[in-house]
């Protein structure tokens, strides 16, 4: 994180600096500590020498924007590529590997998203031996700075703790360091918990750090301690989580295999689950909303020099051209090529089906035949998101790095004597040029060319449109549409500029509605893997083709003709999905170390 990698650098070169301003023949120089080495007992005595630790803890948040494979790619929104993990679980292939593994490369073992059994539990051990080294040397630190490094390693604690329990469910509690020195083999073989035990043990951990109120409720840009965790971050995750686990996927009091552990669902369902969820998401709004809200530059919310404006509720900070603290995430999406030069491996591919979700700028969708929506002229008069997110063909691309404005256009030219060498669509997925027909667009830095560490744009995690979003949805289940449901999606249709909803709509026509602006919202942030799994929706979004826009003139040889739109069936792979998918596996060796750990369904 930005600032508190500053701290860290800024620790280590003043405790450098003040070595060796001290002469060399000096009794006091042999007599002071070297602080550049810290040992378990100058670790902690002292708040400057405790935050060298608990900053590397924070250092433990995947960089998500540096990962080969985005979790978009185990979804229906992206067109991927055949070398990834995700295509071979696009085929169905998913299996417990011997060992944890996060390599992208070809993988079976379904999505990581920078987590596997080996690195969550070096985090959660992180974090455990931070509360404890701060609880025993409590007089060393004051009341203030301990209370909000308490919470803050309890917040980092149940922020890992969610990020792998919404992929394998049940998880071993553990809130101290093992030490087999210590402590007795059945301390050490701690058991999965239950799915519900699990949910409890995170959420009442952020709810006591909001009860506690030690955190500050957000930071802003150029804070000192921007990046740390705050009251805002815990009671954002805290209602995702709830409304994770309130929905049909975990709360029908059956699941999609036989779980007689019920590592994966409650035992018993209980609509109530989405009051509760609704309750926490509209407590957001209530209390924090006068500091958090929708900010009005979208297209913009992820540049650099916006960090921490009103929308961001948590993020990891990156920094640009620092060896190993920026990202790459330019480099891989976009157009492959802007001005005839090769720039992007063309990896974020949208499908035909997500640009579908796009409605007109009428608000209607496309389906409604009083949209106006014409399928040979499918880009015309588009809401605003589309042309924020979306690169399609004829697409004007103007980004701040780009000398001049460049046209992107993915039709099939056969009169281009280098076809090789334009964005024109790449069917056999042979080159980097996208095989969808489009590019991404949302989330690029239009400071940064792409290039290794080139982008400091931080990494998102929820921001305040999610939580209206899950507001909407949670409190919809709860009661049905009221006006509270109206007021929080037309807030966020009214930033693209669509006009409010129809009054009177039904609890499963308002449900419609919001599935498709979380779709379209949030389209590339990492979430509609999330939904699709726990919507229990993944058998009919990824048990059958995605498609494609191909773009073919009518007379090949010349252009002379009209260019007609096409939409076509993906032709890489053969779509299927298994029930087991819908929960990661764990690793055969942590149950073969661990008897107590048992494996997840259907592995």
């Amino acid at each position: 994180m930005k600032q508190v990698i500053y701290r860290i650098k800024t620790i280590g070169i003043c405790a450098f600096i003040a070595l060796g301003a001290l002469s060399c023949d000096s009794e006091e120089f042999l007599e002071n500590e070297n602080k550049s080495i810290l040992t378990d007992q100058t670790q902690w005595s002292s708040e400057a020498n405790a935050d060298i630790f608990i900053n590397d803890v924070y250092s433990e948040i995947p960089r998500i924007s540096t990962l080969s494979e985005q979790l978009d790619y185990y979804t229906d929104d992206y067109n991927i590529s055949h070398y990834y993990t995700a295509s071979n679980w696009r085929q169905g292939i998913c299996q417990a590997p011997g060992s944890s593994n996060s390599s992208p490369w070809g993988g079976t073992y379904g999505p990581t998203n920078g987590y596997t059994w080996e690195t969550f539990f070096v985090k959660l051990r992180k974090c455990n031996t931070g509360i404890q080294k701060l609880e025993e040397n409590k007089e060393n630190f004051s009341s203030e700075y301990y209370s909000k490094r308490i919470d803050e390693l309890k917040f980092l604690r149940a922020f890992f703790y969610s990020e792998y329990f919404v992929h394998v469910g049940g998880l071993p509690i553990l809130t101290v360091p093992l030490d087999r020195n210590t402590m007795t083999e059945e301390e050490l073989l701690t058991p999965r918990a239950t799915f519900e035990e699990t949910f409890n043990f995170i959420t009442g951990e952020l709810e006591s750090i909001v009860s506690n109120g030690a955190l500050d409720i957000k930071y802003e840009n150029g804070n000192g301690d921007a990046g740390r965790a705050t009251l805002g971050a815990a009671l954002v995750l805290k209602g995702w989580i709830e409304l994770f686990a309130a929905s049909p996927l975990f709360n029908s009091g059956t699941t999609y295999l036989a779980d007689p552990d019920n590592f994966v669902h409650f035992a018993t369902a209980d609509p109530g689950r989405w009051a509760r969820a609704a309750a926490t998401n509209k407590k957001f709004m209530d209390e924090f909303g006068g500091t958090y809200g929708l900010f009005g530059d979208l297209p913009n919310l992820w540049r650099a020099s916006n960090e921490y404006n009103s929308e961001i509720i948590w993020d990891r900070q990156i920094v640009a051209n620092v060896g190993g603290m920026g990202t790459n995430y330019e480099r891989r999406g976009g157009p492959t090529y802007v001005l005839g030069q090769y720039m992007t491996w063309g990896n974020y591919n949208p499908t035909q089906e997500l640009v579908d979700a796009f409605a007109m700028s009428n608000g209607k969708p496309i389906t409604d035949p009083t949209s106006g929506y014409d399928p040979q002229n499918p880009y015309e008069n588009r809401e605003k998101r589309f042309y924020d997110f979306i690169v399609y063909d004829g697409a004007p691309y103007k980004l701040d790095w780009m000398p001049e404005e460049d046209v992107i256009y993915t039709r099939i030219d056969e009169t281009y004597a280098n076809p090789d060498k334009t964005n024109q669509i790449d069917l056999a997925g042979s080159t980097d040029v996208g095989d969808s027909g489009y590019y991404q667009k949302k989330r690029l830095n239009p400071d940064a060319a792409p290039g290794n560490d080139a982008s400091g744009q931080n990494d998102v995690f929820y921001r305040y449109a999610e939580v209206l979003l899950n507001y909407a949805e949670a409190q919809n289940e709860a009661v049905g549409p009221d006006q509270s449901v109206y007021d929080a999606i037309n807030s966020i249709r009214d930033r693209s500029d669509l006009p409010n909803l129809d009054a009177g709509l039904t609890k499963d026509e308002m449900r419609d509605i919001i599935h498709n602006e979380r779709r379209v919202e949030l389209c590339f942030e990492n979430k509609r893997y999330f939904d699709n799994k726990r919507w229990q929706k993944q058998e009919e979004t990824m048990g059958v083709p995605r498609h494609n826009m191909v773009i073919r003139n009518s007379v090949p040889s010349d252009n002379s003709g009209v260019w007609v739109y096409s939409v076509e069936e993906e032709v890489k792979f053969t779509a299927k999905f298994e029930p087991r998918q819908y929960m990661s596996p764990l690793p055969q060796n942590a149950i073969d170390q661990n008897p107590n750990v048992k494996q997840n369904p259907g592995y």
